[in-house]
């Protein structure tokens, strides 16, 4: 995984050892690559090379400051899904005017946030928030650049939580309907239309759903120019897929060729928003065992980490690679590998086998994605601390919760 790599045996972030960082921040605590970042980045710029093309960063995805700031510089637009996001954005340096705002559920405070920042569009996910943005626009004084998100109704292949384009999830407009909503749209006065989007999923291996989506958008922008609606972007999402265990993704040049090539001599700006692929493999979460306990049925490793830092396991029993920081003299054994939260669900990996003893550091892969992102603090326990390694320097990106932070905002009744 680029950015991380045993050296004499021992696990280092680009230059630095991970014994290292954690002697320095302590753990739990995630810790980031900025040659990983950048390279993927690099990646998806030489795949849209010639094309009038903007890739919008899938903030939900980690919302670090640092890592916004990272693709800002970089010229990154931005997706995003809350006010907060936005506001996140805006901190790092982000512009506004290359901000999209999906979501299906909006507030008249975000649109009203969103309307005054001048950001470049709403993917719109139905008639009724439709309705409220032409209202909010018009209280404004301004017009309000839209998109339709509209549902294919097509298999993603992936996690049933993390599809978004079939026609029993919540996401979009459906497909058959987004004709007569676009002719509703363009009669608005306060509403622009300005393009389509539509995105079918997270973790997707396969190019052929992406594709077969792009070729409906393709048929509908068709019909909507010939009733006469011209639109100037076509956003076809986001959601390629990394490596977590064995699966074998394209190259983002591969991925996105099909879908490409069906866009070839058009002259709308294509948009993608992709979030895992950017930064799924950057990094990583670094935790020390605290206790081993050995079991007539299981050995579990009990490490500082929990669901709490790192849902996706427990959310999605989703896999991440567990590896040794640097590898020791104990036997191996097999280990459910799990934290001190009071629930079952509470692990972070089943059936691994390591060699490790109390004291010792586990890397847990792949949790640059979803890992910070959807950190909570059950159990009262403060998140994480994330650090951000460039060369052989290490940054703290976002500082260690205090124990007061955790009900700094709480009150006793008198």
């Amino acid at each position: 995984m680029k950015g991380f790599a045993y050296r004499d045996g021992i696990l280092h972030a680009e230059e630095v050892p991970l014994p290292e960082l954690a002697a320095r921040h302590g753990t739990p605590c995630y810790v980031y690559s900025r040659a990983a970042l950048a390279s993927r980045y690099a990646e998806f710029g030489r795949a849209l090379a010639g094309r009038d093309a903007l890739l919008c960063y899938a903030v939900k995805a980690n919302s670090n400051l640092a890592i916004l700031n990272l693709f800002a510089r970089a010229g990154a637009g931005f997706d995003i899904v809350s006010g907060g996001e936005l506001a996140r954005v805006l901190a790092a340096g982000g512009d506004p005017s290359q901000v999209v705002f999906s979501g299906v559920g909006k507030t008249a405070g975000e649109m009203r946030q969103a309307l005054d920042a001048g950001i470049f569009c709403f993917n719109v996910e139905s008639a009724a928030e439709l309705e409220r943005l032409n209202g909010i626009a018009g209280q404004a004084g301004k017009r309000a650049p839209i998109a339709l998100r509209v549902n294919p109704d097509v298999d993603p292949r992936t996690h049933p939580y993390i599809s978004t384009g079939l026609r029993s999830n919540k996401f979009g407009v459906a497909y058959g309907e987004a004709l007569a909503l676009y002719r509703q749209a363009a009669t608005l006065p306060h509403i622009e239309v300005t393009g389509i989007a539509c995105h079918i999923g997270s973790q997707l291996l396969d190019p052929a759903p992406a594709a077969e989506a792009a070729g409906k958008v393709l048929a509908l922008v068709g019909q909507l120019a010939a009733a006469g609606i011209a639109l100037r972007h076509i956003d076809l999402g986001g959601g390629i897929g990394i490596r977590y265990r064995d699966e074998a993704p394209p190259a983002i040049a591969d991925y996105l060729a099909p879908i490409l090539a069906q866009l070839a001599g058009r002259g709308e700006k294509l948009l993608f928003e992709p979030g895992r692929a950017l930064v799924g493999n950057a990094g990583l979460l670094l935790t020390r065992v605290e206790y081993l306990k050995h079991g007539e049925e299981k050995n579990f490793a009990i490490v500082d980490a929990a669901m709490n830092d790192l849902m996706r396991p427990a959310l999605y029993d989703a896999w991440h690679d567990i590896l040794p920081v640097q590898p020791g003299a104990a036997a191996k054994a097999e280990y459910e590998v799990v934290g001190p939260v009071c629930e079952s669900g509470d692990f972070l990996g089943h059936a691994r086998t390591l060699a490790v003893a109390p004291g010792d550091l586990l890397a847990v892969m792949s949790a640059g994605a979803y890992g910070m992102a959807m950190s909570s603090n059950y159990n009262s326990r403060p998140r994480a601390a994330e650090v951000l390694v460039d060369g052989d320097r290490a940054f703290v990106v976002r500082e260690r919760e205090g124990i007061a932070q955790l009900f700094a905002g709480e009150h006793v009744l008198n």
